[in-house]
Order: C-alpha cells, then sequence, then structure tokens
C-alpha cells in the first residue's frame, strides 16, 4: 500500500511541476506527506477473567501467548471495565456509559442501544475497515438487535451469554443462541476452537484478496465463563497446582483460551499481517467466585462449581463494584509501533479504547461529542504525561449499586437511596479495607453529588 502511495505522491509532484513550468499559477503544500498504512485490529475480550487469572499476574496460571503479548507491549494495571457483561461490551463499541441505555446489567433480548450509537464499528467503517465478529454479542439477540445490524461485515458465534461449552444452547433448556450472520445453525465442538476457527478464516480471508482493506477483529471469548467442560489434557497440568478441582477446570479453560489465541498469532503472522496489526486484550468484568447449577439450568448437566475466578489481591466479585468486580487485565500490543515492557499505572477505562482506536484508524468520528474517554495513543508514546489520566471522574452502575472515582477518590453507594456510601482513597488503600467517609464527610457529600448531577443529565427514562 505504502508503495503505491508513493508513486502516485510522485506522480502528482511530476503533474505539479509540468504545470509550473508551463505557466500555471499552482499553489503547492508543503507539508503533503503519505500517511502510513491503518493498522488491523484485533480486540480480544476473555469472559469473567478475574486480576489473578493470568499468568502476568499469577505464576500458576499458564498463559505464555498472552503473556508474551503484554510483555510486548504496554499493560494497563488499572483498567476499568463494568462489573457485568453486557455493560462492558456496550461501552466498548459505543464508547459510551452504558447507564445511558439503561443497561445496568446483563441484557436479554431486546436493548436501549440503537445502531447509530455505535460508534467504534461506524467509525471505523467509515474509515475504511472490514468489520467482523467471532463469539459473545449479548446485546441483544431479536433480529433488529443483532450485530449485522449494528456495524458488522461478519458475524458468527452466541448472541445471548451462558451458553454450553459444547451443545452452543442458552443456559435454559433448547434456546438456540448459536449463529452465522445473524441466522441460527447447528455446529459441533468446543466453544472456544469455535470462536478462534471464525477469525482465523477471517485473517486468512483478508490476505487472500487484492486491495484488501484493514480488518477490525472483535473476537469474545467464552473461556473462562461457567459452565466449565473442558478436555483432561487442558486439566491435568493443574492437578498439582490446585487442590480445589474446580479451580483446576477454571485454570484449564484459561490455558485453553491462551493456545487458541496463540493460533490467531500464528494466522496473523502466516498471512504476513502480524507487523501491522494492532492487538488490545481485556476481561469484560472481573471473575465471579461460585456458581450453583440451578436445576433449571443446562438440563441439570452440570455439578454446582465451588470455585471459579481469582480477583486477589482485590476485594468483591463480579457484580460488585469493588476493585475486584471491575479492575481486570489488560493490554496493547503493536509489534514494532509500541515498546515493549511498558506498563499504564494510572487509571484507563474501556471507554477510552473506542477514541484510541478511532484515532489510529484515522476516523472522523473521533471529534464525535457522545465519545466520552481519552485517546490513549498519546500517553502510550509518552507524548502526554500519565498523570493526567487520573484528573477525571468514572461513574458505574450495577443494578441499584453506584459507584464513582474522581482522582484517587472512590465512594460505593449500595441502594438507590444512596445513604450507605462507602468512601475509599484507592491509591492509599487500593484493596479498599478502610472506609473512610466518616473522616472525609465533605469528599463524602461531594460525590454522591456527582453521582446525582451525572444521572440526571445522563440516564435516559425507563
Amino acid at each position: 500500500m505504502n508503495t503505491l502511495l508513493n508513486l502516485l505522491f510522485n506522480r502528482l509532484r511530476f503533474i505539479i511541476a509540468f504545470l509550473i513550468a508551463f505557466g500555471f499559477n499552482v499553489k503547492v503544500d508543503t507539508n503533503l506527506q503519505v500517511e502510513d498504512d491503518q493498522p488491523n485490529i484485533v480486540v480480544i475480550i476473555a469472559d469473567d477473567l478475574g486480576w489473578n487469572d493470568i499468568g502476568y499476574n499469577n505464576e500458576k496460571i499458564q498463559t505464555p501467548n498472552l503473556d508474551k503479548l503484554a510483555n510486548e507491549g504496554i499493560r494497563f494495571n488499572q483498567f476499568y471495565v463494568y462489573s457485568t457483561c453486557s455493560p462492558s461490551r456496550v461501552a466498548l463499541q459505543t464508547g459510551q456509559n452504558p447507564a445511558r441505555f439503561n443497561v445496568f446489567g446483563p441484557l436479554g433480548s431486546t436493548t436501549e442501544v440503537e445502531p447509530k450509537d455505535m460508534l467504534l464499528t461506524f467509525g471505523l467503517k467509515k474509515a475504511g475497515y472490514n468489520t467482523h465478529l467471532s463469539g459473545k454479542w449479548h446485546i441483544g439477540d431479536e433480529p433488529e438487535h443483532r450485530p449485522l445490524q449494528y456495524g458488522y461485515d461478519s458475524t458468527y458465534g452466541y448472541l445471548r451469554g451462558q451458553i454450553d461449552p459444547y451443545t452452543h444452547r442458552y443456559k435454559y433448556g433448547n434456546y438456540v443462541t448459536w449463529h452465522r450472520n445473524d441466522q441460527f445453525i447447528e455446529e459441533d465442538g468446543h466453544v472456544t476452537k469455535l470462536i478462534t476457527d471464525e477469525a482465523i478464516r477471517v485473517i486468512q480471508e483478508h490476505a487472500g484478496k487484492d486491495n484488501a482493506k484493514p480488518f477490525f477483529l472483535h473476537v469474545a471469548h467464552h473461556a473462562p465463563h461457567f459452565p466449565h467442560n473442558s478436555s483432561p489434557k487442558w486439566i491435568e497440568p493443574y492437578e498439582q497446582v490446585f487442590e480445589d478441582p474446580w479451580r483446576q477446570h477454571t485454570a484449564a479453560t484459561i490455558t485453553q483460551m491462551d493456545y487458541e489465541i496463540g493460533r490467531i498469532l500464528d494466522a496473523l503472522e502466516a498471512t504476513g499481517e502480524r507487523q501491522n496489526t494492532l492487538i488490545v486484550f481485556m476481561s469484560d468484568n472481573g471473575g465471579q467466585e461460585s456458581w450453583g447449577a440451578p436445576a433449571d439450568e443446562y438440563n441439570g448437566r452440570y455439578a454446582p462449581h465451588t470455585t471459579l475466578g481469582d480477583n486477589s489481591p482485590f476485594r468483591g466479585w463480579k457484580t460488585d463494584l469493588y476493585e475486584g468486580g471491575i479492575r481486570v487485565p489488560a493490554f496493547i500490543n503493536w509489534v514494532g509501533k509500541i515498546p515493549g515492557g511498558g506498563q499504564v499505572d494510572e487509571p484507563v477505562h474501556v471507554l477510552d479504547l473506542v477514541p484510541t482506536l478511532l484515532s489510529l484508524a484515522n476516523s472522523d468520528l473521533i471529534s464525535d461529542d457522545r465519545l466520552k474517554g481519552k485517546n490513549l495513543w498519546p500517553f502510550i508514546m509518552g507524548d502526554k504525561l500519565q498523570h493526567e489520566l487520573n484528573d477525571r471522574f468514572f461513574y458505574w452502575r450495577q443494578s441499584n449499586t453506584r459507584a464513582i472515582r474522581e482522582g484517587d477518590w472512590k465512594l460505593i453507594a449500595q441502594s438507590d437511596s444512596l445513604t450507605d456510601a462507602e468512601l475509599f482513597n484507592i491509591k492509599e488503600d487500593p484493596l479498599e479495607h478502610h472506609e473512610i467517609g466518616h473522616k472525609y464527610p465533605e469528599k463524602r457529600d461531594q460525590l454522591l453529588g456527582l453521582i446525582r448531577e451525572w444521572e440526571e443529565e445522563n440516564i435516559l427514562e425507563d
């Protein structure tokens, strides 16, 4: 692509010189440059992966491919999402707080999110990208709420959450949710491998086209969400590591996912796309503590999973707004562009990914005032000081629980009345052991006021 652009640029210069030589008044922009190719973008999301569920945070977990990507890229040490799946997925693709669309937890068959709200997918399409989804959608499963309507050129995987890894059925009975291009299908195989196979198909198809557009590939894995059903080869390495068999099963799903991510990397290498591909990895929320296996779920096929994720050292679990529920492993990698071994220690939010990716894609939607995150690229490349990332506030809502972080201060209120609010200083107390609202009542009241003000201005009427 660069060769072609340079050829066109040189031809343009020749034409300008010819016109000048024959007396035409031509104004020349001396700053005219040929831009670099837009990167391919691959965003990989794990489902319920806790802070301590990845190798670079916990040496007991085998994730060699993810560890290598993180070590060769930039790790985000305070990366925030929402405490359940749908809100994080809405935030990633709209660049807006999911509470604006009344998304306060996992979605069912419908949603108030409209296609026009999907600033990431449509922004990338406007910039010339092909867009692809392989894996979990969970932003509605009615025909009008399926991903082809929301800016994807191809879609594959499952529309609802909580599917069986092999039957691909939603947890209640025989509810079909597995699809290709928004049309339900039947398919054999383990969900983690099938999602990867589709991602590889997209990469290979792109490489086989002349003058192919850059691609956006959204890989939304099932692992390590329950129920667990991995083959013995993934479980055996953990039999001497964890006494708890369900912790063995959870770790097995993570290592299986890591292996499949390695296959995606191999496909990028084999097709010559690795050097021009930006990779983002994240989890959609913190790990879940356990699962009771109700009899009406999955036709009673599974036993209770007494142990699932590991969010240590942080407090809380999936659905909580303590750090364990919303701070997750995440990193960004681009070989040859991003210096390896770096870390961003200041707070970063999933909302920041949309302006960052749109900026790298040269999309004009980067100027859309609905975007609420920051473009992280200047901070990643050292052009801006990281401490500026802490000069803002974040708002979360899960069911009736709210939280807000402003700078180092964080407040959590567990009910609509906001009368039970807890105040923490995350810099001094990242594990949220010490509630200090009684010591700083003015700060507590100020943050409560920010919650009320934000909700009055932003949340849609029910």
